[in-house]
């Protein structure tokens, strides 16, 4: 008998068993076994998102086969009652049962399954019904090596609790419940590895993707300064992470950027290029910006996985989950993570100016900052930011973005109120304590108490107006009032004449079999005025044809606040437009330097 607290027998009384059974196919085989079902008819069910990524996804679709039996008669199949598109019910039964499904998995993101002849990557939440009413109860994961000769080197990387595993980390995993079955992601392949420790914890990094070796030196001096970092900005005295070992899964692609959090790790989607390998050529940019998706999916494993809205406690995967915070929890570790970046020595004063300065002027430019707050982008995100269409940009202002401008306001507010004694760093050690080591979860207007605790009710009137005007209400945050004069300097950008035209002219644009194909027109630019729109192909300006590649050397050529003759096709139909080239109500842009 297993005298583990979380097996009640020899093994849990809920068990999944996952396959890779078809490389080829790109299909799992899944197994969940229940050792006491519902007497009165089990219902199942597959979630509809994943937490972290706040859109409905129906993961029930990739389901193609699903049966049951009952173990004590294995060869008698069990009719399952489909009750909706993600919820099953077996019969009265007594005893336990099986249940068998087939699940396609091609979605190389970070929020789903993926399977084929190099790699499978999985989250439970693509694979694994959850087993209603007992969502609660210790589970087991067993992962079982594919067969395939193409599979005859891989290992299993997850930080899921091993039991019992060979030496490739395939066998027996534990769970304490669903949701922590649920929060562990699992990649399998080969993989290239990078270790360090910060303050004493363990942490690791593990690579797929990169056909050259990668600088695994580099890699691991920059990693444990930042992770180092952040555990020292929630932790100053103790240094102690919340988790005794952390795991990065990195799949390196041509084209693609992105991140999902979980509890002790994160699953990383990012270009080839980004990552530093052995006698490559690679641009430093694009790896300050891996190392920043790096530092806000460590980041969240204080914000988001430990500091959560109330609102998500618990989780409710078979709908939407509202809240009105997304701003801090996704925009305030946007802030952070290129703050890290900085007093981790990463990046240089100058730089980190200038990633301030490029989010601050993208916000700018985007209409829909006037339209909608920050609140209601939150609360919105599950069909307006992450449903995104032709006129998001002028509808919908990023809670990523402006949220991350809104942190750096509220910070040099508290500098400038306490005079330098505290910042934004003290209330983020204050939620900490309050809501992240306990786990009770912050309410939807949980921060003002804690704002008065710490800056007293003498800040209550700038608190009062942050919520009103840029919460709340859809104002520009006016940080070149906020900057400190004589620290950094604030200044109207100088803009080229390419760069005053592309703005004058508000589109967002395609390449199409040689075509310019506009995909977004920009409320108040020039386009919108000529009557142009999403979808439309620009043939000329002014007599020259215009394709992508043109693009810049025809706007070049144009005379600002003149007249031009644009020409391009809807729905293979010729249309023409005079319009004025004006260029004074473009939005305004910044640039920061050192004092």
């Amino acid at each position: 008998m297993n005298m583990n607290p979380i097996i009640s027998q020899d093994y849990p009384a809920i068990e999944y068993t996952i396959w890779p059974a078809d490389l080829h196919g790109h299909r799992f085989q899944v197994k969940l076994r229940i050792e006491n079902p519902d007497p009165a008819g089990q219902a199942l069910q597959m979630p509809s998102w994943i937490p972290g990524s706040y859109l409905i996804r129906d993961f029930s679709k990739h389901i193609e086969t699903i049966a049951a039996h009952s173990l004590k008669q294995p060869d008698q199949k069990l009719e399952l009652e489909r009750i909706n598109n993600d919820q099953w019910r077996l019969p009265r039964i007594d005893g336990p049962v099986e249940v068998l499904a087939t699940i396609y998995a091609f979605d190389s993101s970070v929020r789903a399954a993926y399977l084929d002849t190099e790699r499978a990557f999985l989250n439970a939440t693509s694979l694994c019904l959850s087993v209603c009413g007992q969502e609660n109860i210790p589970c087991a994961l067993v992962l079982v090596p594919p067969k395939a000769a193409d599979a005859e080197f891989w290992s299993v990387q997850t930080t899921l609790r091993s039991a019992k595993i060979d030496s490739k980390g395939f066998g027996f995993y534990l769970a304490e419940n669903y949701a922590d079955l649920i929060d562990h992601p699992v990649a399998m392949g080969q993989f290239q590895l990078v270790e360090w420790k910060s303050q004493g914890v363990a942490h690791s990094m593990a690579i797929q993707g990169c056909i050259h070796p990668i600088q695994v030196k580099r890699l691991a001096e920059d990693l444990e300064a930042i992770c180092s970092s952040t555990i020292a900005l929630f932790e100053p005295k103790s240094k102690r992470a919340p988790f005794n070992r952390y795991l990065f899964l990195v799949n390196a692609v041509v084209s693609g950027y992105g991140g999902l959090e979980h509890r002790n790790s994160t699953a990383l989607l990012c270009r080839r290029d980004q990552v530093p390998q052995a006698e490559v050529a690679f641009d430093e940019k694009a790896y300050q910006e891996f190392l920043g998706l790096c530092s806000h999916e460590y980041f969240h494993a204080w914000l988001v996985k430990r500091i959560q809205a109330k609102a998500f406690q618990p989780y409710r995967l078979n709908r939407r989950n509202h809240t009105r915070l997304l701003w801090l929890f996704e925009g305030f570790t946007s802030y952070y993570d290129d703050l890290q970046l900085f007093r981790s020595k990463r990046i240089d004063l100058k730089t980190y100016l200038g990633i301030i300065a490029d989010n601050w002027n993208a916000i700018l430019r985007s209409p829909g900052r006037n339209k909608q707050s920050l609140a209601d982008s939150s609360f919105d995100a599950w069909t307006k930011y992450y449903q995104a269409d032709e006129n998001t940009p002028n509808s919908v202002v990023s809670y990523y973005g402006k949220g991350a401008l809104l942190a750096l306001g509220l910070d040099l507010q508290i500098r400038n109120f306490t005079k330098g004694r505290k910042s934004l760093d003290d209330l983020m050690r204050l939620i900490w304590q309050e809501h992240g080591l306990t786990m009770n979860g912050i309410e939807e207007n949980g921060l003002d108490t804690l704002i008065s605790r710490l800056l007293g009710s003498g800040f209550q009137k700038i608190w009062s107006q942050f919520k009103t005007e840029y919460i709340f209400g859809t104002a520009d945050l006016p940080l070149e009032k906020w900057f400190n004069p004589r620290l950094i300097k604030v200044s109207s950008k100088s803009l080229a004449k390419l760069e005053m035209v592309k703005l004058a002219f508000g589109i967002r644009y395609t390449d199409d079999k040689g075509w310019l194909k506009l995909t977004h027109v920009l409320d108040g630019g020039v386009a919108q005025a000529a009557g142009l729109a999403p979808g439309d192909l620009i043939s000329s300006i002014n007599g020259q044809r215009v394709t992508s590649s043109r693009w810049d050397k025809v706007l070049t050529s144009l005379t600002m606040d003149h007249d031009c003759i644009v020409c391009f096709y809807r729905q293979d139909l010729e249309h023409e437009r005079m319009v004025n080239l004006n260029v004074h109500q473009t939005p305004k842009q910044y640039q920061l330097s050192v004092v």
